[in-house]
């Protein structure tokens, strides 16, 4: 059978569809848990986050209401500005309820942090934060993450939602992209 092109430009699979789904299935019943009796809003940060947050919410046994945001930290570089500016905002107010932002990938922090700091100001009952996956090596600033599904190495990966040039999204699984294809 012939490899499709995702399957072509993967170096290698870091984590495979099974780990993903058992691990979501995992922090869902957790949320659950967490957040019984409470008034939930779980937060999707667009775009990579949408494939992890739907299966995810499918996964939460628990009421909650779903919102969406598309932010960007990066302007017109390669590097985060260290501001986040709002490209689509929430349409539900969420003063006094529990704030939960879902996240395909954290590595410096700024951007997760920033919008912690911007989401506090509308005055939330609490705010937790949820990743799909954790680039500890690339910190550099501290944030408080609830629920973190996988560690990794600081490798380029797509896959599961995460993307090069949009593309790869639609990979199953989290691979590490090669080299090649974006240098």
């Amino acid at each position: 059978m012939e490899q499709n092109y995702t399957e072509r430009d993967i170096r290698e699979v870091l984590i495979t569809e099974e780990e993903i789904q058992a691990k979501v299935k995992e922090v869902a019943a957790q949320i659950s848990k967490d957040y019984a009796g409470k008034d939930l809003v779980a937060i999707c940060i667009l775009r990579g986050c949408c494939i992890f947050f739907s299966d995810l919410m499918r996964n939460v046994t628990i009421p909650v209401d779903m919102e969406f945001m598309a932010t960007s930290s990066y302007g017109n570089g390669a590097q985060s500005t260290g501001n986040v500016s709002i490209l689509y905002d929430l349409q539900t107010d969420i003063k006094g309820k529990s704030v939960l932002i879902v996240e395909d990938i954290i590595d410096t922090g700024i951007t997760l942090r920033q919008l912690r700091k911007l989401l506090s100001g509308r005055e939330p009952e609490s705010i937790e934060i949820c990743v799909l996956l954790d680039k500890v090596d690339r910190r550099v600033t501290p944030v408080d993450v609830k629920y973190t599904l996988f560690k990794i190495p600081n490798e380029f990966v797509v896959g599961y939602g995460l993307d090069y040039a949009e593309k790869y999204r639609n990979y199953r699984q989290i691979g590490v992209l090669k080299p090649e294809i974006y240098e």
